[in-house]
């Protein structure tokens, strides 16, 4: 009886060769299914790579039919524009503030609202998280009109409160409007953070926090001991997908002084669109010049820049595994 059954069983699974026919069949169904997405990726992110750096060879407005080859001159007049490297500062001025800020800020706010006792919790994230999905031009247009020097809501708030005499010029005084534009940025941006935290947070396990505290551990312990350990590993993720953000700005800063006071909000991204299509002056003296060649060789080594650190993070980011895997085999030994 009981080998009547197995061979019962036998026969009702599929033959090799049939398990292997539906294996390539779901293989070519997945391919079937990329295929629109490599498409798209092709004509819209590689094929523009491509031509840039091929634009980046010449001397070409962009209007005329070709322009000439003037092989690494673009690059070479880039190490000695100061304008571009004054653009290239602020770009890494966000990144050096901004991303600190951003993540720690997060963390905290990501912390706060995982507690199971806040039953107000979803409301305040919901708040949060607003800012994120609306349109940076929208946030550009709104916070213009609110720190607006004179009839902004802003300063008639201080000036009515007497923590002010007269109008802050947020964003017509070349010493403010930058750091002005950073903490919009900031605000509108931490919330998007949050949401990567709060999604580490979850994969904490909860008894782990329950046996602690019956052992007598405090805020502070947990923290130290059980949530960010097992945070480190979505830190170097979050860390990269922030530096990342912070690097694009264009629609927020071109929203909100596409450039000015006298170039001093001009991060990279605001630099390469008004050299592109001459949107602006320029401190090089091209004003009124569009040049999509030296705009184009401009991008290529900000994109060279980009890459470099994310793999400089990637390479410090395994050091740091490596130094934390061998600090817990000595302590386990």
């Amino acid at each position: 009886m009981s080998s009547t059954r197995v061979a019962a069983r036998a026969g009702l699974q599929p033959s090799d060769a049939r398990k292997g026919w539906l294996r390539s069949s779901t293989i070519w169904w997945c391919y079937l299914f990329m295929v629109p997405a490599l498409i798209l990726s092709a004509l819209f992110t590689f094929y523009p790579m491509v031509m840039s750096w091929w634009f980046s060879f010449l001397d070409w407005n962009g209007f005329t039919q070709r322009g000439d080859f003037i092989g690494l001159a673009n690059y070479w007049e880039l190490l000695r524009d100061q304008q571009f490297w004054n653009a290239f500062g602020r770009s890494m001025l966000f990144v050096l503030v901004g991303t600190p800020v951003r993540v720690l800020l997060a963390l905290l706010i990501a912390i706060l609202l995982n507690n199971q006792m806040l039953k107000l919790a979803p409301v305040f994230r919901t708040f949060i998280f607003i800012p994120v999905v609306t349109t940076a031009a929208v946030v550009g247009v709104v916070m213009s009109f609110m720190l607006g020097s004179y009839q902004g809501p802003v300063n008639q708030v201080l000036m009515a409160l007497h923590l002010v005499d007269a109008p802050v010029k947020f964003l017509s005084d070349p010493q403010v409007a930058l750091w002005t534009i950073l903490s919009v940025h900031v605000w509108k941006s931490t919330g998007q953070t949050m949401i990567y935290w709060l999604a580490a947070l979850q994969t904490v396990p909860v008894t782990y926090y329950e046996a602690a505290k019956v052992d007598g551990a405090g805020a502070f312990r947990l923290i130290r001991h059980i949530t960010w350990p097992i945070l480190m590993p979505f830190a170097i993720v979050i860390i990269v997908l922030t530096v990342q953000s912070d690097l694009h700005t264009f629609a927020l800063v071109q929203a909100m002084t596409e450039g000015g006071p006298y170039f001093s909000t001009q991060v990279m991204e605001v630099y390469i669109y008004q050299t592109a299509f001459a949107a602006g002056s320029s401190e090089s003296g091209n004003a009124g010049m569009a040049r999509l060649g030296y705009a184009s060789a401009a991008g290529c080594f900000f994109g060279l820049a980009t890459l470099v650190i994310a793999l400089a993070q990637a390479w410090a980011f395994r050091k740091v595994n490596q130094v934390r895997g061998q600090l817990r085999e000595s302590g386990d030994s």
